[in-house]
């Protein structure tokens, strides 16, 4: 049988005009500003109509550790609020925006797949409304601001060996990890050292999605670090006097966007922070419309929920006064085997033994999820043609040990039908109490917060921090920076710094190398491992492809 692509998909679909989306979710025409016909940026002073209505509840679709073998997080996020439309309830999807960099790279498209998308797809995987070129030309006004500074008589005394602020892109450009910039003579500006980080992974993107209004964001960029002084003092944005002119090309991007899925249940794809160097979730604004236009709220957080989970737990829920009511774990057969050892040409061979020694790496998750930040939550086994009865009984068994439903979903091939069942059981799961929690608590020493995330949710034996990030940890402390919350800057691939140990490891150490503030966010980032803030492409890059016709139809994107 042969299965069209993602993009074929998505070009059949007749779209609704997006005005009539927005006028079904109860948005008034005043505040939907249009791009073209299907997309729209709906104006943040919405939430001040919608201030004293009830919150609709906050699902979390979260995931195992990531695998070649791809586990569906968007899928199951886009197709569970499709089913729980179909089951008579409003329903709105929350999600991020894809980067440049993973849709040239690796992925191809970041918009779901099969018949549980969000439209149109190909326009929400490139420039969309423009929200990340602002980002970046906001982060890049900054950079040059702060050199300008330095060149024009440097009056607040940074030292130009200190500089820690960053030149972004939104392509993954080994190339640009490392630059000597400033050549070319005194006129040119003053050589130095200097890089580039991938759009998602600026400290403005980061801010951009936990601002609560135009005025929070400036204060965030205001708070922005880009330097010390010769005496190791931080120097700011706001003492650059930079953070009106950068709100100022960030105002429209603050503004979340409203497109539709397929089957047009209303979908808000705002911001992009990527979970394994940020928080990687989407903005605060969206979230919050999604709560107050929906019963039902429905959003994800990047890669594993060691990583995106804990995050938007620790980081996103604890600065905005955010409680989940359930969460969905998504995993696949294929993936599980694949923690169990076998190679990605095989997975499609029934083998239990693999799958019984791949499980424990999501049970691990639910049981974080249960356990440390107590709240219920569901398995969502997203569907593949050569999984056998035998293997799914196996996860459901086990699972089960736990405490925890699984549900099986096959919204990839039938959209919202397929997923009926696992939209009952987070409707149940919903109208429970929980005992939310954090998994430490915010004035906690910095380091203790490390440990907690790593003993705690990783389960690793210890934490180490280099000699570097121990002075840096007493620095940032001293600064008044201690009692921010921690993002862990952390390979995506396992539940260690180690990429290579797969399943449920433990007895491992997690080597801190380094720390930063990002202020104006409101975290401390803790690097580890090889983690790196520029990807690079891979050997055979999607972009080679991707191509236009033309009439301008798309092909390539997956």
């Amino acid at each position: 049988m042969a299965y069209k692509s993602d993009i074929e998909i998505a070009q059949e679909t007749r779209m609704k005009d997006i005005r009539e989306v927005a006028g079904e979710l109860g948005v008034a025409e005043k505040y939907v500003e249009l791009y073209g016909n299907y997309k729209a940026k709906i104006d943040y002073n919405v939430l001040g109509d919608l201030s004293g209505k009830q919150d609709g509840k906050l699902v979390l679709v979260t995931a195992i550790t990531p695998t070649p073998a791809g586990e569906g997080k968007t899928t199951t996020t886009v197709g569970l609020s499709d089913a729980l439309r179909l089951l008579g309830k409003r329903a709105v999807v929350a999600l991020r925006e894809p980067s440049l960099g993973p849709v040239f790279g690796v992925k191809g498209g970041a918009a779901g797949g099969g018949y549980a998308q969000v439209v149109p797809m190909e326009d929400i995987n490139l420039h969309f409304t423009g929200d990340f070129h602002a980002v970046g030309a906001a982060n890049n006004l900054l950079a040059a601001m702060l050199d300008n500074h330095v060149y024009q008589g440097n009056a607040l005394g940074i030292d130009p060996r200190r500089i820690t602020w960053r030149r972004c892109v939104d392509m993954n450009d080994r190339q640009l990890r490392f630059v000597v910039d400033g050549l070319g003579g005194r006129i040119n500006g003053n050589p130095r050292e200097d890089g580039y980080d991938i759009t998602v992974a600026s400290e403005v993107m980061a801010a951009l999605c936990l601002a609560s209004s135009i005025s929070d964001l400036k204060s965030r960029l205001a708070r922005v670090i880009v330097g010390y002084t010769h005496d190791e003092k931080p120097v700011t944005a706001g003492q650059l006097k930079a953070e009106g002119a950068m709100a100022a090309l960030l105002k429209d991007a603050l503004k979340p966007n409203l497109v539709q899925t397929l089957e047009h249940t209303p979908a808000f794809i705002h911001g992009g922070p990527f979970a394994n160097i940020a928080h990687g979730c989407n903005s605060v604004m969206a979230t919050r419309m999604a709560l107050k236009l929906g019963e039902y709220a429905v959003t994800e957080a990047g890669f594993g929920a060691d990583l995106g989970a804990e995050k938007f737990i620790d980081i996103k829920c604890r600065m905005a006064g955010l409680r989940p009511n359930a969460v969905v774990v998504v995993a696949t057969v294929r993936a599980l085997k694949h923690h169990g050892g076998v190679a990605k040409a095989d997975l499609g061979k029934e083998d239990t033994k693999a799958l019984d020694r791949g499980m424990p790496n999501l049970l691990r998750h639910v049981s974080n999820i249960k356990d440390v930040f107590g709240l219920p939550c569901v398995v969502a086994i997203n569907r593949f043609p050569t999984d056998t009865d035998a293997e799914l009984k196996l996860v459901e068994e086990k699972c089960r040990e736990l405490g925890v439903n699984v549900a099986l979903s096959d919204v990839w091939g039938k959209g919202g039908k397929g997923g009926s069942a696992l939209a009952r059981e987070v409707m149940r799961l919903c109208d429970e109490p929980n005992g939310f929690r954090h998994c430490y608590e915010a004035g906690s020493a910095i380091e203790d917060k490390i440990e907690a995330i790593v003993k705690k949710v990783y389960r690793g034996a210890s934490v180490e921090l280099l000699p570097v990030a121990k002075k840096q940890a007493d620095a940032l402390t001293t600064l008044g920076f201690g009692s921010l919350p921690v993002c862990m800057a952390k390979t995506q691939y396992s539940f260690s710094d180690d990429a290579s140990l797969r399943g449920a490891p433990d007895g491992f150490k997690v080597t801190v190398r380094g720390l930063k503030a990002s202020a104006g966010a409101g975290f401390i980032v803790a690097l580890t491992g090889d983690i790196m803030t520029m990807p690079g492409l891979p050997k055979s890059p999607a972009a080679e492809r991707i191509d236009v016709d033309d009439e301008g139809r798309i092909s390539g994107l997956f």
